[in-house]
């Protein structure tokens, strides 16, 4: 990975402005069709298999005037006056005739109908109009609610207060506030402050930026065609943001301190991509990973979230990768940082004269009492944790509308006039298909439910048209986000098989109240199994990235603390209500997904500053075998990128939490303390105490496991190595350079050799077949060297196998010639395996004119060429089959031709050679392999002349002549 990063760092250095207009075009592209289309964000809390959803999708289908989106117009009179007064109820029946008329409106039922139910309060100031629609809270459109908010006029006119609540009224609109403004000015005076320059701090921001657009672009346009919530845009923005300046701010410092140490620019970048952005990559796919997570849920808003979270993370990466190493390629060395600054001297530091920086102070007082301090983490973020342990999830009801919205409004005057179970009515579906007592039967089944505890009304059983499925309205006596409007729930469920025996008609709950309680239910019973997968997940990738058994562990319980102890200081403040006036929060349920999404986000930055501090730590201990030492070393050189990413990310969380929507002020607030525990408390506090009481144990790895896991090189020593290979290859010029080189396998080794072959010369590898198969298919960049320096067409192996593939062409000779069709055919499969995908034209002419090169080289019979396009390769001679064969191997263009011929004396005589010579271009290298019978190819001055290296048996690779 570290050298795919590598590349793609160079190319966008060098390439800087076709990598910045590309973006450019993508960002116009996304944002322009995205908001061209209109996509609307709407609320749909679908949860397919619970009984809630079931019900709702039973009344689509048989009682279809049921199953639309319902709201309330609620109207209250001055104190002392009746809405029954006949001024009042004019006004209100006036309101419900122009209900009526609004179009996607199905019906109206008010205070005042034959069927109304208890829908005037008790002192006669407060009724309320049901308004049922054609079509569910998604297909609501604008105009229709436009129109209903109208209809308010009329009882406002004549002295009522009108508000209308319901699912169709919650606030859907996407904006972001001066606060979150404000969270970026912060990020930005951070980044000032670690860079020291204005022009170095403005780049992580502008990336994000950029990314942040490209993601709304991209939401925008997913919202034209599906049903996209509120919350999936703002959580994007926040998270995307956040994690762009970040992973920017990653590579950046890597690069500004790689140029302060004299680096020529080009090559800081792309190493600084290949290192930091490695950890960027890993540290991305492990939240977009986390974020995908949430698919296994089951629940289509929570899984439309997680993607569009998880699209904003690899936007991010993507940004830092790309973008940010274009801009570096404009910049160039305007970035390096002065002579004498503090950048500068810090880059230049050495450990002694760094124990003078905080990062080092703190670390060495930490080394001082590490059991105190890990003891003192414990505790304080146990601590934090205890709220959650009363932990209530639900989801956004109508008390969580901002102040002074119509929606908080009706919400409040429901509560005031009725009581709090009128806000979220329970629907119960009845199957009357096996009664012939139906409205009896509806009456018992009814009285039955009122009998529960809690309950403050239930309506009249109401039959649909065929007579197969009733309705009754049940009131619970308690808010609809309430723990006892959950019980109530819980004890009608547990009703139902009882009524069923009874009267045979089974029930089942559902309505809005009861798709939220089925939502809130399953995301906690689902909290523990995803945080047990996210904590096996992190144990995973760092045994991966560390190849240690104590730096997993300890991380993963490091992850829990924090992530524990924000979901306990959120119960604290959202629940509880502390301190909630000064964040302006109104006190209740915790949303339901937040426990998820903190869990998801959180351990993704975690990993993230995990990488960063250990990684240093790691190298270190490799080099001295010292842990202490290894533990300072590591945390005083990530401690100021540690700090000001967290720093970052605490400000950008925090700034969507006092004017925040009602639903993403929890979230924010949630990732903020976590981002803040995370990093002070357990990166940077927790994770030195904690290794320095392991000691070397810290490091410790089963020989068995080490020799399982793959490497995965994230501080990029694999790539340090393959550059100094390539510096090693360009400054020979020969086409094959073999130093000490060892082919096959390590337990049968073939070597060491050395040898150099000039371009357009002649490697001739003679001895048993397979040996020299093994040295030919390495030479081609298909198999890995077991050691040495090996470097062919320039590209050292085997880190640039993929170059020297491509400039390498393998001359297969037909194994069986009976079945092996003509000469055009052969060469035919090569062409068109090869060619370009952009290249349509028939292939014919090449065909036949690399035929044609083959023939001419073989020279001419008494009756012309000895072979055509349509000779059978069974006719052929060994010469002639191979002279075909390196001609389909020059159909692709090579630099290089490699052909082993077999160890019959006559498949390499003299006239062979001859002709190969005549065949094949002069600039082109020739890699032959001969068996020890073979005609010596000295014998044919034409090759002699282009300059032979031939090695020796395989028997005695030891010497080499030249």
């Amino acid at each position: 990975m570290a050298l795919f990063l590598h590349r793609i760092g160079r190319f966008a250095f060098r390439r800087a402005w076709l990598v910045i207009i590309a973006w450019a075009v993508a960002l116009a592209a996304l944002l322009g069709v995205g908001i061209g289309l209109g996509g609307q964000l709407q609320e749909s809390y679908a949860i397919p298999g619970t009984e809630s959803q079931d019900a709702i999708d039973q009344l689509a289908a048989v009682f279809p005037q049921t199953s639309g989106a319902s709201a309330k117009a609620v109207v209250e009179v001055p104190d002392g006056a009746s809405v029954e007064s006949e001024s009042y109820r004019d006004a209100i029946t006036a309101m419900e005739a122009e209900l009526e008329q609004v179009d996607g409106v199905a019906s109206v039922l008010g205070p005042f109908d034959e069927y109304a139910g208890d829908q005037v309060s008790g002192d006669a100031r407060t009724a309320y109009v049901q308004v049922q629609f054609d079509a569910p809270t998604t297909g609501v459109t604008d105009e229709s609610i436009d129109a209903v908010v109208a209809t308010g006029d009329i009882g406002r006119d004549a002295g009522l207060t009108v508000a209308f609540g319901g699912e169709v009224f919650q606030d859907t609109t996407f904006g972001l506030t001066i606060t979150e403004v404000f969270g970026v000015l912060f990020a930005g005076v951070v980044l000032l402050i670690t860079f020291g320059s204005l022009l170095s701090a403005g780049m992580p921001l502008l990336t994000a930026l950029v990314g942040v657009g490209a993601t709304f672009g991209g939401i925008s346009l997913v919202a034209a065609f599906a049903t996209v919530s509120s919350t999936a845009p703002m959580l994007a923005v926040m998270i995307g943001l956040a994690v762009g300046i970040d992973y920017a701010l990653f590579i950046l410092s890597r690069h500004r301190t790689q140029l302060a140490r004299g680096q020529d620019p080009k090559a800081s970048a792309a190493e600084a991509v290949a290192t930091a952005g490695g950890a960027v990559v890993f540290a991305g796919l492990t939240v977009i990973i986390a974020l995908l997570g949430l698919l296994v849920v089951g629940i289509p808003f929570l899984s439309v979230m997680g993607i569009a979270a998880a699209f904003a993370v690899l936007v991010a990466v993507l940004g830092a990768v790309t973008l940010l190493p274009a801009l570096l390629g404009v910049l160039g060395k305007r970035l390096i940082p002065k002579p004498g600054s503090r950048a500068h001297r810090r880059a230049n530091a050495d450990d002694d004269r760094g124990r003078h920086t905080m990062g080092r102070r703190w670390v060495d007082l930490v080394l001082k009492a590490p059991v105190v301090f890990v003891v003192l983490v414990i505790g304080l973020l146990g601590t934090a944790a205890i709220p959650a342990a009363s932990l209530d999830l639900n989801l956004p009801s109508g008390a969580s509308e901002p102040e002074g919205s119509t929606q908080r409004e009706a919400y409040e005057m429901i509560e005031n006039g009725f009581g709090p179970g009128y806000n979220g009515p329970l629907i119960v579906t009845v199957d009357i298909t096996q009664t012939t007592d139906i409205f009896d039967d509806l009456d018992a089944v009814g009285a039955r439910i009122a009998e529960l505890d809690g309950i403050a009304y239930v309506g009249e059983g109401l039959p649909n048209e065929t007579a197969d499925t009733a309705i009754i309205q049940v009131i619970p006596e308690s808010a609809p986000d309430s723990p006892e409007t959950k019980a109530v729930v819980e004890e009608i469920r547990d009703l139902a098989p009882e009524i069923a025996a009874d009267y045979g008609t089974p029930i089942a709950v559902t309505g809005y109240t009861a798709v939220t309680i089925d939502i809130s239910n399953r995301l906690n019973d689902a909290l523990v199994p995803f945080a047990l997968i996210v904590v096996g997940l992190s144990i995973l990738l760092l045994l991966l990235v560390f190849r240690s058994i104590f730096v997993p562990v300890k991380a993963a319980l490091g992850f829990l603390l924090s992530a524990f102890a924000a979901i306990g200081a959120t119960v604290a403040i959202f629940q509880w209500g502390w301190f909630a006036d000064l964040l302006h929060v109104q006190p209740g349920p915790i949303l339901s997904f937040l426990p998820i999404l903190l869990l998801a986000v959180l351990f993704g930055l975690a990993m993230d500053y995990e990488v960063f501090l250990v990684s240093g730590m790691r190298e270190e201990f490799v080099k001295t075998r010292e842990p202490r030492g290894s533990i300072v070393h590591g945390f005083q050189h990530a401690a100021r990128v540690v700090t000001a990413a967290a720093l970052i990310m605490f400000f950008v969380f925090f700034a969507f939490v006092p004017e925040g929507s009602g639903v993403i002020k929890g979230i924010a607030f949630a990732l903020a303390v976590g981002v803040a525990f995370d990093a002070f408390l357990v990166r940077m506090t927790f994770v030195p105490a904690a290794m320095a009481l392991a000691g070397r144990a810290a490091w410790w790895l089963p020989k068995w496991l080490d020799k399982r896991l793959p490497d995965v090189d994230i501080e990029g020593e694999g790539l340090r190595s393959h550059l100094d290979q390539e510096e090693w290859a360009a400054a020979r010029p020969a086409a094959v350079n073999i130093d000490d080189g060892v082919f096959g396998l390590p337990e049968r080794p073939i070597g060491p050799l050395t040898v150099d072959v000039p371009a357009g010369g002649v490697l001739v590898v003679r001895g048993d077949a397979v040996d020299r198969r093994v040295v030919a298919a390495t030479l081609a960049g298909r198999l890995a060297p077991v050691s040495g320096r090996l470097a062919v067409l320039g590209h050292p192996l085997p880190t640039g196998s993929g170059s020297v593939m491509r400039g390498v062409a393998i001359a297969e000779l037909p194994t069986d010639v009976a079945t092996g069709g003509s000469v055009g055919e052969l060469v035919a499969r090569r062409v068109d395996a090869t060619r370009p995908w952009y290249r349509v034209a028939p292939s014919n002419r090449l065909v036949r004119s690399w035929v044609a090169r083959a023939a001419d080289a073989a020279g001419h019979g008494p009756d012309g060429p000895r072979f055509s396009v349509d000779t059978p390769l069974a006719s052929l001679g060994a010469e002639a089959r191979a002279l075909v064969a390196v001609s389909a191997a020059l159909a692709e263009r090579p630099k290089a031709v490699s052909i082993d011929l077999d160890d019959d004396p006559g498949s390499a005589s003299v006239g062979l050679w001859r002709a190969l010579a005549r065949l094949v271009p002069a600039s082109v290298t020739i890699i032959v392999g001969l068996g020890t019978s073979a005609v010596e190819p000295g014998t044919a001055p034409e090759l002699a002349a282009r300059g032979i290296r031939i090695i020796e048996p395989v028997s005695s690779l030891q010497e080499v002549n030249r």
